[in-house]
């Protein structure tokens, strides 16, 4: 599992033209599911996710965490970031989970995160996606299995 994680002012998701997600300030998630992730992972990245500390606190230092601000999370799956760059100019995808594990996955963690008392939002898993957010700082993370 890969996750870019950008801190925002705001965040939105559109299909077809419609907002299907939106966020004041708080987390957006950008998720790509692996082909080795399983059930077991969710509960690490969730909790990870939850309690990094990635907000200022009255110091200016980022040493608060989304559940001590009550930020927002936009949770969008995005299976390019499990992309494989390695090799020529085209991107391989052997990487990311099919769609079935994947689908199962991100919806385990999203159902993960609903269990805080943050507000939660998604995009539409498999359907092409406008994603806008004003990143707030800016303040970008990679997480994924390597940092376990």
């Amino acid at each position: 599992m890969r996750i870019v994680i950008q801190r925002v002012s705001r965040a939105e998701v559109r299909v077809s033209g419609t907002v299907v997600g939106r966020i004041a300030r708080g987390f957006l998630l950008l998720v790509a599911i692996e082909v080795d992730d399983t059930e077991a992972d969710l509960d690490w990245f969730s909790d990870k996710v939850l309690h990094l500390r990635a907000f200022e606190d009255n110091a200016g230092k980022m040493n608060l965490s989304a559940l001590e601000t009550g930020a927002e999370m936009l949770v969008v799956s995005q299976f390019t970031l499990a992309a494989d760059l390695s090799r020529g100019r085209r991107p391989g995808f052997e990487r990311a989970a099919p769609p079935e594990q994947a689908e199962s996955l991100y919806r385990g963690l999203v159902e993960r995160l609903s269990k805080s008392p943050l507000k939660i939002e998604t995009g539409r898993f498999r359907e092409f996606m406008e994603v806008e957010l004003v990143n707030d700082g800016p303040v970008t993370f990679v997480l994924d299995r390597k940092g376990r």
